[in-house]
């Protein structure tokens, strides 16, 4: 059994995952609400949240597993990237409960999770595959040969797809967290009222979603507050059909490229986007989309990628600490 720690951003999450990929709980604690005031995520508050949260959201994901800490047999921690202060929490949680019974501490990269998501479950996905992992803070087309490593084939070049999410429904008034609200009311409106850009920069496979959210800005200051308001379902479809279509045109670009490639995973919090998902069914190849509770912040993923991970023993990981930013890929 392997326990998996979470607390890169707001969500206090722990899981138990066993060797075969089956996930015997993941548990998630959220801050959403407590953030919605603020408009976004504020780092402090959520570090906070996270020494308050976290011993009972372990308690919990070992209850529900049915399981104890003399069943783990390791333990598996988000060392980045993410905020800084909300991973030292869960850093040090993990090291001290590995620590006190002598166990192997596994550090994961939080990417490396959404990667290797579609790997656990009843439906696991086999390597090789193509994946896009589009969130809040990272959006990237990887080539998977194995679950221990991918390589990056095209990364946003500013905004990510999430960020660009949240950004569209803040200027639309719909409030924290944008994607999901920005995903209920686009189902009211028409995709094709409004013609956003779709920015596809250079011959790579490289994304860009910074004019796109500009173009949303004037767009609504040239209708005015009543008239944006009025449209305000029509402006939400638009923008959102534009982030899509750009994600799945870099898809569509990739497996092309890669021809011997026939499978395609898609993690990160934009996965839960229905357009999305229903986009990538109708591209040809075979499809593994996570269940919502995967594609958001979670604690199993983290497990789940720490069966392909070196795991440090007693006392190498003492000296571990948390790193803010992403590894070079």
């Amino acid at each position: 059994m392997i326990l998996g720690v979470e607390t890169s951003c707001d969500d206090t999450c722990a899981a138990v995952v066993a060797r075969d990929g089956s996930i015997r709980s993941n548990v998630v604690a959220s801050q959403g609400l407590l953030h919605a005031r603020y408009g976004g995520v504020v780092p402090e508050i959520a570090s906070r949240h996270h020494l308050e949260l976290l011993d009972a959201v372990i308690d919990d994901a070992l209850e529900r597993a049915e399981v104890t800490l003399d069943d783990v047999e390791q333990v598996a921690v988000t060392r980045g990237p993410g905020l800084i202060g909300a991973l030292l929490v869960g850093v040090s949680t993990a090291k001290a409960m590995a620590a006190a019974r002598r166990l192997p501490l596994v550090p994961v990269d939080h990417l490396h999770g959404h990667v290797v998501a579609s790997t656990l479950g009843d439906d696991p996905i086999e390597a090789p595959f193509l994946c896009l992992v589009a969130s809040g803070g990272h959006t990237f087309l990887a080539r998977v040969e194995e679950p221990s490593a991918y390589t990056v084939l095209g990364r946003t070049l500013d905004d990510a797809a999430g960020e660009a999410f949240d950004k569209g429904a803040r200027l639309l008034g719909l409030g924290y967290p944008g994607g999901p609200a920005l995903d209920r009311l686009a189902r009211e409106g028409d995709p094709v009222a409004f013609d956003f850009p779709r920015s596809l920069p250079g011959q790579g496979l490289d994304f860009s979603f910074s004019g796109l959210k500009t173009a949303l800005l004037y767009r609504v200051r040239d209708l005015g507050a009543d008239e944006s308001e009025r449209r305000k379902a029509d402006l939400a479809a638009s923008y959102q059909r534009a982030i899509v279509d750009a994600l799945v045109a870099r898809i569509r670009q990739a497996l092309d490229r890669q021809p011997d490639i026939d499978r395609l995973a898609i993690g990160g919090g934009v996965a839960a986007n229905s357009w999305l998902r229903e986009a990538v069914r109708a591209l040809g190849p075979e499809v593994h989309v996570p269940g919502h509770e995967l594609c958001t912040d979670n604690a199993a993923m983290i497990a789940g990628a720490a069966r392909f991970t070196p795991a440090l023993d007693y006392p190498d990981y003492l000296a571990l600490d948390a790193t803010a930013r992403a590894a070079a890929a």
